[in-house]
């Protein structure tokens, strides 16, 4: 009878330690859920200030739908959890970060992004661009040159369930040829100028959003866009602060 009291109170304990835990988990979702509200609110306002310069003072509804349902704090190290929904960039290691997330809605508005789109990201990061974007258009592929990031991000983002985003290890100044030509192109990473792999392998009526600039200094956030004959078109859009694209190029 003893050894079945103590049993029986040994249950007790962890049904009441996975209950505990559970309400917790509950209590933090509901925290994001919260914070990912507030950041959508603030992404708001921010494009009411900028939208003299941008063209545009609120981004697409489908655009802030996905802004609010990816979880952000899922794609930052945990010692950042906390700042996982204030609107500005966090470091992820190898000197890397990822981006505020009002440029985030920026780029991703910029390319006018539809659901039969077919989209390349030059910089994967942590994932959370490629995973914005997952939710707007059929297909997504990512390339990284960090190994580390690439690998971590390819694990985050298929347990997270996004699963039209393909991942590569490579030099994305180059592109990604095998799946050209592509309807819009997001390059997460500021480039001395725009790399003509991209230009070509971007659709003739497609969109390409890119940071031109100098390493560690103000660049340009600039729309490129392509006509159906193939005429290049560049507007500058905001003077924006990206880590540098690295390759051998």
């Amino acid at each position: 009878m003893n050894l079945f009291k103590k049993i029986y109170r040994s249950k007790a304990a962890i049904f009441i330690l996975l209950a505990t835990a559970s309400f917790v988990i509950r209590a933090d979702d509901m925290q994001y859920a919260l914070d990912r509200a507030a950041m959508v609110a603030e992404i708001e306002r921010y494009a009411r200030l900028t939208g003299d310069r941008t063209g545009d003072q609120a981004f697409n509804k489908p655009v802030m739908r996905s802004m609010a349902s990816v979880r952000r704090h899922e794609f930052v190290p945990d010692a950042k959890k906390r700042f996982a929904y204030e609107n500005r960039p966090l470091p992820i290691g190898f000197g890397q970060t990822i981006s505020q997330p009002y440029i985030v809605a920026l780029m991703t508005d910029l390319i006018e992004p539809d659901s039969d789109d077919v989209v390349l990201e030059i910089g994967t990061g942590s994932g959370y661009q490629a995973a914005i974007l997952s939710r707007l258009v059929k297909s997504v592929y990512t390339i990284e040159i960090i190994k580390p990031l690439a690998e971590n991000a390819t694990a985050r983002l298929q347990r997270l369930g996004f699963e039209n985003v393909t991942t590569r290890l490579g030099d994305g100044y180059y592109g990604w040829a095998e799946h050209a030509p592509f309807d819009a192109i997001v390059v997460t990473a500021a480039a001395s100028h725009v790399p003509p792999h991209l230009v070509k392998q971007l659709r003739p009526g497609g969109r390409m959003v890119i940071p031109v600039g100098g390493r560690f200094m103000t660049q340009q956030l600039l729309l490129i866009e392509k006509t159906e004959t193939g005429e290049v078109k560049t507007r500058q859009v905001i003077p924006v602060i990206f880590v540098p694209l690295t390759g051998a190029h």
